[in-house]
């Protein structure tokens, strides 16, 4: 078994501020108020988040949320329902 062959069946696991592991479809709850970038909408702590999705990047969830559309989120901030 060569180095690529490991490196193919790596998984990366995403863990939410309290260490559950996330998958996609989760619910979670914004835990701080997020300001949101290049506007004056803040996401409010409670929030609830619907049918997330994970996506590689410094930003790994991809979400959309009511009133403000569609956002990427760390999940370091979100703890699952």
């Amino acid at each position: 078994m060569n180095a690529a062959e490991t490196h193919d069946d790596e998984v990366k696991v995403i863990k939410d501020a309290v260490g559950n592991v996330l998958q996609d479809g989760d619910t979670v709850t914004v835990m701080k108020d997020l300001k949101v970038k290049g506007s004056s909408l803040v996401v409010k702590v409670g929030t609830k988040v619907k049918n997330i999705r994970l996506v590689d990047g410094d930003h790994d969830i991809d979400c959309k949320i009511d009133g403000i559309g569609a956002m990427k989120l760390k999940s370091e901030f979100v703890k699952k329902v």
